[in-house]
């Protein structure tokens, strides 16, 4: 009988979702964290349920050819990056397979037309904007075991003000760190400069129990294209004296920085959003380039995190819409317009729909700083807008293609029903949830389409996410 705290020895068969690896032990599937396939490991057991144990690695007695050697020192510790210890060619596999098991298992296809994944260029240094959280308290442990299995020291205690990233299902302590590979070197400067600068200061961390305090998270935009760099200081009260210091100081220390900001979030709420922003240097905005267009990114604003990558999957976008200068488009879930004014020079129109007001906004500021007279952008919900508030349809023809873009939830099952209604002849539906994804194009194609082919593409490498496009043909 397994009991929990057990340590057994697995032979790992495979990748699972959210980056966890298979083995099978007396009969169960067993979940394994921090596992390779083609490991033999001693692994301890967390989780006994039915059907499945859920258990993490506590030494490696054979590695697998495809574990590799983490370049991030807070591997394992820190949640970002799951599979950085796995090599990048057998990263895009496990994720391809995963597309086809969702589709085969969720949506019930067989035989599916899935070209080779699109992989990245750029492996580390990907990343256009990250968040880090400031706390007083330090998360203290110690990295994954080695295969050479030597005591490893902890971390020492320091200062109560720590900056870094919160370790998995833990929001009162953060690992603070001194060197992320997702962003930049310049990132990481300013990451250890704010940190530096409030310790100096004796600056306070936001406390939510006591609802006081200053500091709560360090924003950090670039772009990629024309380096430009924001940091923005989110914290719970307005203190422009400190503000004026911070951006000054931080000038002289990183001069690749070209905007600072300063978020006020004066609720209990721990998001690195408020209401109220005040700018310290420069205009409050960068710049980025996506194809042949520009787009400005203030502190709030949403966008595409690896922009190397999304231009790759709004080429698939293009490559699948098989665009003509007549078409009208419908782009749902439109966010901030980014694929509706990318495809605009090949259509007659583009309607993007959106549900949040300023994303919306944002999407028109887009279309207008790139000249961009053909693209319409509705505030609503879906559910809405296909049903009940339809007037806006009387002043657009009907759609030739659908672009769906929706959350990590999928479309809801109403909206299924009106797209159905709509009778489009052709749908590219962009997922960053192949499981939800492949349960709407089941539904589609029940009634109305074909599932004509997909196209992975990984935006974000050493994790276990991946984007994939479907391109649907109505029958």
């Amino acid at each position: 009988m397994l009991k929990r705290g057990d340590e057994v020895q697995l032979e790992i068969t495979n990748a699972a979702f959210e980056g966890k690896a298979v083995a099978r032990h007396e009969g169960l599937v067993v979940f394994v964290e921090n596992a390779v396939p083609g490991d033999l490991v001693i692994a301890k057991l967390l989780k006994i349920k039915k059907s499945f144990v859920e258990a993490k690695v506590v030494r490696v007695e054979r590695p697998s050819p495809l574990r590799v050697m983490p370049r991030c020192q807070y591997f394992g510790v820190c949640g970002g990056c799951k599979w950085q210890h796995v090599d990048y060619q057998a990263q895009l596999r496990f994720k391809q397979q995963q597309v086809v098991d969702s589709f085969e298992r969720i949506g019930g296809f067989s035989n599916i037309n899935i070209l080779p994944i699109t992989g990245a260029d750029d492996i580390y240094f990907y990343r256009g904007k990250m968040e880090y959280s400031f706390a007083e308290k330090q998360w203290l442990t110690s990295p994954p075991p080695k295969i050479e299995s030597e005591p490893i020291a902890e971390i020492e205690e320091q200062s109560p003000i720590f900056l870094g990233l919160h370790v998995p299902q833990r929001y009162d302590k953060v690992l603070d760190i001194d060197e992320c590979h997702l962003q930049s070197v310049v990132s990481n400067q300013i990451l250890n400069f704010t940190r530096e600068f409030a310790r100096r200061n004796h600056l306070d961390v936001y406390d939510s129990d006591r609802n006081s305090g200053f500091l709560r998270f360090l924003v950090i935009r670039e772009s990629k294209k024309t380096k430009e760099t924001m940091a923005n200081l989110v914290t719970f009260e307005n203190r422009p004296d400190i503000m004026k210091h911070y951006a000054a100081e931080l000038k002289t220390s990183v001069e690749q920085v070209t905007t600072v900001v300063n978020t006020i979030n004066s609720k209990k709420a721990q998001i690195a959003f408020g209401e109220t922003e005040n700018v310290y240097l420069g205009n409050g905005w960068i710049h980025e380039r996506l194809g042949s267009h520009n787009f400005s990114i203030s502190a709030s604003s949403f966008f595409q995190t690896n922009v190397a990558q999304a231009e790759k999957l709004y080429g698939v976008v293009k490559e699948f819409g098989e665009f003509k200068s007549t078409d009208t488009v419908f782009d749902l879930y439109s966010g901030t317009g980014s694929i509706a004014i990318f495809i605009s020079d090949l259509v007659k129109e583009v309607v993007g729909i959106e549900s949040v007001e300023s994303a919306l906004r944002d999407a028109e500021k887009n279309a207008l700083a790139n000249s961009i007279t053909n693209c319409h952008f509705l505030l609503g919900d879906l559910k809405d807008r296909l049903t009940k508030d339809t007037s806006w349809m009387s002043s657009h023809p009907k759609s030739d293609v659908l672009v769906i873009d929706p959350p990590r939830n999928g479309m809801h099952p109403k909206v299924v029903e009106e797209i159905l209604g709509l009778a489009t002849e052709r749908i590219v539906y962009v997922s960053c949830n192949p499981a939800t994804q492949a349960r709407d194009v089941e539904l589609l194609c029940a009634e109305k389409y074909q599932l004509i082919r997909l196209q992975p593409v990984d935006m974000f490498p050493h994790t276990f996410h991946i984007e994939n496009v479907a391109l649907l043909h109505r029958r």
